[in-house]
């Protein structure tokens, strides 16, 4: 506690001769040795210097969590209402996305692009209703990719990992899929549209909430979900990008509250992320298999669009 938590109080009815005198603190106390201390700290008395620098940037950092948090809320609220309006929904924004990715890459290349993201997104939904859970058809944000509006992702952080992993296992499916078209047609077009979906489902594998890793996580290891965010930050530093800043910003928060939620340590925290040693190695298999599965898929796509080859050749 701070000293100024302790008022000194003046006994009701007593009467102090002369006006109130502040007590003598000498600037510099001198000892025999010649040297000079500092005073010592007064009951009530001015804080120093560095503790009220302190004290502002606690504030500051506090209000900007608080801030951040309520952006947080203003979205995710904002996103459960979108697919009430039916202009928004999945063929609505779809359209959108295809029109804001035109401007970058072509008609063609954005709506599949949109295809692929419809895939990854349709492997949470399918799993969320085998979890007995009721989801949303995807609805598509231009340039960060596409969500689903779900009231959980399940009752423990077992289902929670299944539904995570349940995207990229099919994305990854999708991106294979025109691959394989790529070669059957002779098409660039469909090699580079493999080579991109094998990334984007690469990157959701990051260990960090809320991507897809990170939901897989919640199983396996959670405090894997800071070395996650401190690989986001490494990505950031090197190559700038306000998507990065904005999972960036969200995983910091969720992480923060989903460890503050644990460390309670209360029964029910300790339900979710019950997990048995099998089912731990079961999902820790599944989430290294898809990673290199998706490494060597982004390899053989490059070399067939760039190299003039083809699978009768390997």
């Amino acid at each position: 506690m701070e000293s100024s938590d302790y008022p000194l109080l003046t006994p009701r009815g007593s009467t102090v001769p002369g006006p109130p005198q502040a007590p003598a603190v000498p600037a510099m106390l001198e000892n025999p040795f010649g040297e000079h201390t500092a005073p010592p700290i007064v009951p009530g008395g001015e804080q120093p210097r560095s503790r009220t620098i302190r004290g502002r940037i606690s504030s500051a950092i506090a209000a900007l969590v608080a801030l951040g948090a309520k952006f947080f809320t203003a979205l995710k609220a904002g996103l459960l209402l979108l697919p009430k309006v039916k202009l928004l929904g999945t063929s609505g924004t779809a359209l959108i996305s295809v029109a804001a990715y035109s401007l970058l890459w072509g008609w063609q290349f954005a709506a599949g692009f949109v295809v692929l993201l419809f895939i990854h997104e349709m492997g949470h939904v399918v799993q969320l209703r085998r979890e007995g859970l009721e989801a949303s058809a995807p609805m598509f944000i231009p340039f960060l990719g596409a969500v689903i509006a779900a009231k959980s992702l399940g009752e423990n952080a077992l289902a929670e990992a299944r539904v995570g992993l349940a995207g990229p296992i099919l994305g990854t499916l999708g991106a294979a899929a025109c691959l394989v078209l790529g070669e059957v047609l002779n098409s660039d077009l469909l090699r580079a549209l493999a080579y991109v979906g094998f990334f984007l489902n690469l990157f959701n594998l990051l260990p960090v909430v809320p991507l897809d890793g990170g939901r897989a996580m919640a199983a396996m290891a959670p405090w894997m979900w800071f070395l996650g965010l401190g690989a986001m930050v490494a990505l950031m530093l090197l190559y700038p990008n306000p998507i990065l800043l904005i999972i960036i910003l969200f995983g910091g928060m969720e992480t923060w509250r989903r460890w503050k939620a644990r460390g309670t340590r209360s029964l029910e925290q300790a339900a979710y992320y019950r997990v048995s040693p099998r089912n731990r190695l079961i999902v820790g298999a599944v989430y290294i298999g898809l990673i290199v599965v998706l490494v060597l898929g982004m390899e053989q796509s490059h070399l067939l669009s760039s190299g003039g080859h083809t699978f009768r050749s390997l």
